[in-house]
């Protein structure tokens, strides 16, 4: 046979197909992909000493395409809080998006912080409930008070998922076009907001020519 004709295939191989050796290689190959590529995230937390820090391909991007209804029976003052989509967060201002559920242990720990960081910038604050029941997101925003202009029900996570959300909580801020500015992973506090929140929204707010009242007040330092 001369070099360049196709090969016979042997023990029930096509010619010109992959044998099922090379498909079940591939299939033992593909998990241990996905291992190294998780650990190297977490190394890279690891090595930072900050889990928030953790890279994110979204940034700078816009936002994914998304259209979240209301949380069943949800309202404030007695009017019912809108669901959430991405059109929502392409208005020309900058917004925050806070990924939350009342099963989330952190995100009691964080709500006073959150309600604290809307009060200081002065900036619209949407909310992703994340594999929630309504009755227990009712619950946890009737006992803690509600930050929230919108709140959109993901109760299926993949919205969380198309975000890039490690688990819960994450915030995130989005500038008036709609993209994905800042990503941080769990918790705020005090720490957080005067130090990378608060200045990152100032910054956005002088880019795009508008007014910077916050920078005037501060979180009281610590937790």
């Amino acid at each position: 046979m001369a070099d360049g004709d196709v090969r016979v295939a042997h023990d029930g191989e096509e010619a010109g197909q992959p044998s099922a050796r090379s498909n079940r290689l591939g299939l033992v190959l593909l998990p241990v992909l996905a291992f190294v590529g998780l650990a190297s995230v977490l190394f890279f937390a690891l090595q930072t000493g900050d889990p928030s820090r953790l890279p994110s391909a979204l940034i700078g991007k816009r936002v994914p395409a998304f259209e979240l209804p209301a949380v069943d029976g949800l309202q404030d003052r007695g009017k019912p809080i809108p669901g959430l989509s991405s059109s929502d967060l392409a208005k020309g201002k900058l917004s925050i998006v806070n990924v939350w559920a009342s099963w989330c242990v952190p995100c009691h720990q964080e709500h006073p912080f959150l309600m604290r960081l809307v009060e200081l910038s002065g900036t619209a604050l949407s909310g992703i409930n994340y594999k929630d029941a309504p009755e227990g997101a009712r619950r946890f925003l009737g006992r803690y008070g509600n930050p929230f202009d919108r709140v959109g029900a993901d109760r299926a996570g993949r919205t969380a998922i198309d975000f890039g959300v490690y688990g819960v909580p994450e915030t995130f801020i989005i500038d008036g076009e709609g993209r994905i500015v800042h990503k941080h992973i769990g918790p705020i506090d005090n720490g957080t907001i005067n130090t990378t929140l608060l200045p990152i929204i100032e910054n956005l707010r002088k880019s795009e020519g508008g007014k910077t009242p916050l920078q005037r007040k501060r979180a009281p330092t610590g937790r």
